[in-house]
């Protein structure tokens, strides 16, 4: 298991400059569990890992902000924040996420501008997801089930602010990799 200060630094580094997916993978792998009931209720701020996944930058030009978890039964997997940095839960089932990577980030940051007027047609007041113990890479740890969607967020932690995130969406060829930060 990595020392946490050191875990810390690495993911500090990783955020900052880009990294490899072997590089995240090698933190990943090395860091504890975190279970269902040791996960904290609240609001999460989230940041990407730039490894050359398609979806780099795409969710950070959008105002993506994290997640919530209010129960292990009810989270809400996708926060926004329009550019008056309100923040507002989104339908996972709204975002077209089969267009990351194909529409330039300046497409994507005029559709944040759009975010008041689109505010209707993709905000929700209701969960989309869940948390449950679920064994990956070998490890059970939390992980966060969408309701609508075939994607499982898979989490280990890094303190008990920090939890490292690993996207697994059917059909994506590699995974997208995230921080969460209470």
């Amino acid at each position: 298991m990595v020392e946490n200060t050191r875990a810390q630094s690495d993911l500090t580094h990783m955020v900052d400059g880009g990294c490899t997916a072997e590089q995240v993978w090698e933190l990943f792998d090395s860091l504890p569990a975190a279970r269902v009931t040791e996960v904290t209720v609240g609001r999460w701020r989230g940041a990407e890992l730039d490894t050359g996944h398609p979806f780099a930058g795409v969710l950070v030009a959008s105002g993506w902000y994290g997640k919530q978890f209010d129960d292990p039964e009810s989270v809400h997997p996708l926060l926004f924040a329009d550019e008056s940095e309100q923040i507002f839960a989104v339908d996972p089932r709204r975002v077209p996420l089969g267009l990351a990577g194909k529409v330039p980030l300046a497409g994507v940051r005029t559709v944040r501008k759009l975010l008041p007027v689109l505010g209707p047609a993709i905000r929700t007041r209701r969960p989309a997801a869940r948390l449950r113990d679920i064994e990956y890479r070998g490890v059970v740890s939390v992980a966060m089930v969408y309701d609508q969607l075939p994607i499982i967020d898979h989490f280990r932690r890094v303190d008990i602010d920090t939890l490292l995130g690993v996207m697994d969406m059917r059909g994506m060829a590699e995974p997208y990799f995230f921080v969460l930060r209470r």
